[in-house]
C-alpha cells in the first residue's frame, strides 16, 4: 500500500459527511432551527477528523518530506494551495463555532451565518478532496523511493495510534483547568 491510500479512504469518509451537511442544512432551513447537537458534532468532526487526523497526516508527513525534494513549480503551488485551503477549513469551522455559541446565547440573527457556513463546507470541501485526489497526491509519490514511501505510510500509521490519545488528553486537562490550554472547548 502506497501513503495515499489512506488518505483517499478519509476522503471518502469526509466527502459522505459533506452529503450529511448538506442534507441537514437544509433541514435546518426548512424547519427555521438549528440543530446544535448536529453543529457541534460537525465542528468536532472537522476539527478532529477532518483538520487533526487527516490534514496533520498530510502537512506534517507528506507535505513536510515533499518540502525536501525538487517539486516542479505546478506541484509546489498545489501544494501551496492545499495548505492555504487546510487553514480556510480552520477558519471556517472556527466561524461556525462562534456563530454556534452566539446561537445559543440568543443571538437567533446568526441562524443564517450557520446555514451558509455548513453550505459552504459542503461545497468547498469535496472540490479541495478532488484537487488531491486528482492533480496531487498521485503525482507526489513520484518524489519518493519505495523505501521513502514505506517510511511515510509507517508514520501515517503511528501519527493515527496517538491521535486518540492526543484528543482524550486535551479533554481531561480542558475540565482540570490546565491553563496551557485555549479557552474554549476541546
Amino acid at each position: 500500500m502506497k501513503p495515499i491510500g489512506p488518505l483517499m479512504w478519509e476522503h471518502r469518509l469526509i466527502e459522505k459527511m459533506m452529503q450529511v451537511v448538506r442534507t441537514k442544512a437544509e433541514e435546518m432551513d426548512g424547519s427555521g432551527k438549528i440543530d446544535i447537537p448536529f453543529v457541534e458534532l460537525v465542528i468536532d468532526f472537522m476539527k478532529t477528523y477532518a483538520d487533526r487526523t487527516h490534514h496533520g497526516k498530510e502537512e506534517e508527513i507528506l507535505f513536510r518530506a515533499l518540502k525536501g525534494k525538487n517539486l516542479s513549480p505546478e506541484h509546489g503551488r498545489i501544494m501551496d494551495e492545499l495548505t492555504d485551503e487546510h487553514s480556510q477549513s480552520r477558519l471556517r469551522t472556527r466561524t461556525l463555532g462562534d456563530a454556534k455559541n452566539r446561537y445559543v446565547r440568543g443571538e437567533t440573527s446568526v441562524k443564517d451565518e450557520i446555514l451558509s457556513l455548513l453550505r459552504e463546507m459542503a461545497v468547498v470541501y469535496p472540490r479541495h478532496i478532488e484537487k488531491e485526489d486528482k492533480h496531487f497526491f498521485h503525482d507526489s509519490q513520484r518524489y519518493f523511493s519505495d523505501e521513502e514511501l514505506d517510511r511515510i505510510l509507517e508514520s501515517f500509521w503511528e501519527f493515527d495510534r496517538r491521535m486518540i490519545h492526543e484528543k482524550y488528553e486535551q479533554v481531561v486537562k480542558y475540565f482540570l483547568g490546565d491553563p496551557a490550554l485555549p479557552k474554549g472547548r476541546p
